[in-house]
Order: structure tokens, then sequence, then C-alpha cells
């Protein structure tokens, strides 16, 4: 894996898109060392956004690995907000290289401190006990409203007109459609701390497995809190009625995966407290198997008068 991650064979790839796999097309500066660019594209509010930085550090871990060991899990931690204005220096510790999995350790740093910390380990494929959780039930795709057009429907709602436009554009790149309301659909309307959302990337990708499970984690970012807003009628930090953060994240990856195709991801809510929410999820292919579980703790807070 120490090519960059594939970029799509279609043609028609979309702007978006390219400039997401070129921002996770990373430059090594040294034999463990990659430098990512950082984008104010891919995030709402002023920081750099938690899903693309988890994502190039796993490319970063994946680049020292060998080709026929994939990912099969990451555990993480955001320890600071990142500058979107300024690149990201990914430094990788090869903790262990077994016959069958392998083991890195990954910081980023910026201004000379670090804002994350990943551990991810890779597998060689073996054939093994089978067994998984049902599929739960969702509408097609295709039958849900894209985000261009959802989100002028609830213009409304946001602290600043400009919100539309940057959700869109931070989005392009992944056509994500919700099976239910957004939290910023119902605020002041508690309901079962539970959302589902539909994605893939606006356009086709490579076939490098790699690239795929760097496209779901920079995905599975974006709306595993969402269920933690539902149970308390919140809208989000777009609305203004919390602020937060993602405090951790970790993902598992069961099985193999195209993120240029349809996935379920099916979310909710366990528990909040202490001025944090838990999300837990499950990723599944539209044909019904679990690619992905994925669990992530972050900071929502009510903001004070």
């Amino acid at each position: 894996m120490d090519d960059a991650p594939g970029t799509p064979d279609a043609p028609n790839t979309p702007d978006a898109l390219s400039s997401l796999l070129d921002l996770l097309d990373l430059e090594r500066i040294e034999q463990d060392i990659f430098r990512g660019e950082s984008s104010s594209a891919s995030a709402v509010v002023p920081r750099v956004f938690g899903g693309q930085v988890a994502a190039q550090a796993l490319v970063a871990a994946g680049r020292t690995v060998p080709a026929d060991r994939t990912a099969h899990s990451l555990h993480a931690y955001f320890l600071r907000p990142g500058d979107p204005g300024a690149p990201i220096v990914y430094t990788v510790d090869r903790i262990r290289d077994g016959r069958s999995f392998t083991t890195r350790r990954v910081v980023a740093v910026q201004h000379g401190r670090p804002v994350f910390h990943l551990s991810a380990s890779f597998q060689t494929y073996e054939e093994g006990l089978e067994h998984q959780s049902e599929m739960p039930g969702a509408p097609d795709p295709e039958t849900l409203p894209t985000g261009a057009e959802l989100l002028p429907r609830y213009a409304d709602r946001f602290v600043h007109p400009g919100v539309v436009d940057r959700l869109m554009e931070a989005r392009a790149a992944v056509d994500l459609r919700y099976v239910d309301a957004p939290p910023y659909a119902g605020v002041g309307e508690p309901r079962e701390p539970r959302s589902q959302v539909w994605f893939r990337t606006a356009g086709k990708l490579s076939d490098d497995p790699l690239l795929h499970v760097c496209l779901a984690t920079y995905v599975s970012d974006m709306t595993l809190l969402d269920s933690v807003l539902l149970a308390h009628g919140r809208g989000g930090w777009t609305v203004g009625d919390v602020v937060g953060a993602s405090l951790d994240h970790a993902m598992w990856f069961h099985r193999p995966f195209r993120a240029d195709e349809w996935l379920l991801y099916d979310q909710q809510s366990p528990s909040s407290s202490g001025g944090r929410g838990l999300g837990q999820a499950r990723i599944f292919t539209r044909d019904g198997r679990l690619a992905i579980s994925v669990i992530q703790e972050g900071v929502i807070r009510v903001p004070r008068d």
C-alpha cells in the first residue's frame, strides 16, 4: 500500500470527489512520516472535520502495511481542534508486524502539538466462523431526497444564512440521504434516539480496498451523533442549540464493501450524560451484509446564556 489511494477510473468523477481524493493523497516526507493538506470546505465549523483527519491517518498507516493485509479495526482520539489553514503531519509508529496481524499507531501534529491519535490493526485474509446481525428495514435510497433537495427546506432553522451552502459544499463528494427527518428538522421534538442514512461517494472509485475503508471512515463522522440530538429534540451545532465535538471514534471492518455503492448507516444512542453523548452504529451493504461497526463519543453541551 505504498501507492496513493486510487483515483476513480470513471471519466465523470465529480470535482468534489476528486478534491476529496486529492485530500487523502498524502505526501510522504520520510519513510514513516506523511503530510496532508487541510480543507475548510470539509467542515461547517471553523476546524478540521474529524472524518478528514481520521481518514488521512488511516491512509498514513495503510501505506506502511503489506498489500495483502486489510484494515480490520481502528481506535482514535480527537485531542485538539485542527486548523483548516495549516497542513497536518502524520507520524507512523510500526508497533507490530506479526504473521497474521499488523498494528500501527499514528499521531497527527499541527503547530508542534498532537491533534489526533489513531491505532489501527490490519489482518491477512483467513476463513473463519460466520454470523451477523440482521439488517434493519429501510426504504430504497433512490426514494429519499438528496441533500440538495432536503437542506433548503430548513434554511430558516440554521444560525447563519450561509449554512446550507456550507453543508452542501462539505458533503458534495458524498451522496448522503436521511431515511427520517434529520435533527435540525425537528427542533424541540424529542424522539427515539435512532437515525438512518444511506450514503455512497458521488462517483466511482478504484478497486483499492484501503481507499474504500478510508472513505467510509471519512463519512462515519458526519452523522453518528445525530441520534443523541434526537433524544433531546436538539437541532445540532448548525442550529446553535448545542455545542460539541468528537472525543473518540472506533470502527471494526467485518466484510469487504465498496464506498461507491449504497451503504446503510444505522445509528442509535444508548446514553448521554456528563456533557457527553454516545453513538453506536452498524453499516450494511445494500444486499444485507454487515460491513462495519462504529462507536463514537462526543462532547455535547447546551450553550449557557
